[in-house]
């Protein structure tokens, strides 16, 4: 450990000679001392540990403007719309992962001691890994979801233990799967003592961030082995188009009753949320789910693209062609 910090601070202090001061990597080398190759080494290292941070401080207009109508038609406190251009799946989910880290930033960096409570989710995950290192170590960090699929496997998506890992903060775990096997079952779980702890930090957070499902084909909560291809179909038939902590919610934003939902052992979000509850998501296949959510008041803040913000405000048929085209190419 005591190598690997004294390589981080060499690497901190390249990257802040190339990026800030403006030196070359022979100048670089010759002020710290090392090869050239080491000094590009170092650079790349600071790159690959989040140390670098590109921050464009002129913001998009129409991006702008989107959010600001997302906040006044679903009463969000806040909304950051990151923009689509020519992008593949994997470029989009690049742009939502880094505006999530800022907005998680804004809530770890702050030296009170913080609950945070997650859920989980590939676009959670991705954003926790654009965190740099703060240290942080008077957080909690909860997790509100079960982190065990169907076959006894971790979720390896879950976000509060990043987050811990980043911060030092405690990690506090539901000790449950994400689905019961039986009602009977899910009883049990939540009754346990661990569960109740977990069920009380959630409702002392501070702040909540949460990942937006949708529910279907190759569905994330199927293809990750929390529910089978039986129960999407139960879940579809039943009306549900997206899902919260694997919680099923109807177009109108309404909890959809199922025999899988009532297995469900997550803590329960509040509609209109008790605290600042922040969803994250964006691509082709959210567009459904993150209406439907919007619909439901679930949010108080949202991270999402450009797409996916105008078929939420309904102008998606309107859009200029540039969006239009390009948001077809998204992917959750």
């Amino acid at each position: 450990m005591p190598k690997f910090n004294e390589k981080l601070d060499l690497a901190t202090r390249a990257a802040w000679l190339y990026y800030v001061a403006g030196n070359t990597q022979n100048e670089i080398a010759e002020k710290l001392q090392v090869s050239r190759p080491v000094a590009q080494r170092l650079v790349a290292f600071a790159v690959e540990k989040n140390l670098v941070r590109v921050r464009i401080e002129h913001r998009l207009a129409d991006c702008l403007t989107l959010a600001e109508q997302l906040k006044a038609r679903y009463g969000l406190s806040m909304c950051e719309v990151v923009p689509v251009d020519d992008d593949t799946p994997e470029a989009i989910d690049r742009k939502l992962a880094v505006a999530g880290a800022q907005v998680m930033e804004r809530y770890l960096s702050e030296e009170k001691p913080m609950i945070i409570s997650v859920s989980s989710g590939r676009t959670l995950k991705a954003a926790v890994d654009q965190l740099g290192q703060i240290d942080r170590p008077q957080h909690r960090l909860v997790s509100m979801v079960g982190a065990i699929a169907q076959d006894g496997s971790s979720n390896r998506y879950d976000v509060a233990l990043h987050i811990s890992e980043k911060t030092g903060g405690k990690h506090f775990l539901l000790p449950a799967p994400l689905i019961a096997d039986s009602e009977a079952e899910r009883a049990q779980w939540v009754n346990h003592r661990l569960y109740r702890i977990v069920e009380s930090l959630t409702a002392e957070a501070d702040v909540s961030f949460v990942g937006i499902g949708d529910i279907g084909s190759k569905c994330p909560l199927h293809v990750d082995g929390f529910i089978t291809a039986g129960e999407v179909g139960e879940l579809t038939k039943g009306g549900a188009v997206a899902e919260m902590l694997g919680l099923p919610i109807d177009a109108d934003g309404k909890c959809v009753e199922s025999p899988t939902g009532r297995r469900v052992t997550s803590v329960p979000l509040d509609s209109p949320p008790k605290r600042p509850t922040i969803g994250f998501a964006g691509g082709e296949r959210k567009h459904g789910a993150v209406l439907a959510v919007l619909k439901g008041g679930w949010l108080s803040g949202l991270v999402t693209d450009e797409a996916c913000a105008r078929v939420a405000l309904g102008d998606g048929e309107r859009a200029p062609k540039r969006a239009k085209a390009r948001g077809a190419h998204a992917g959750g």
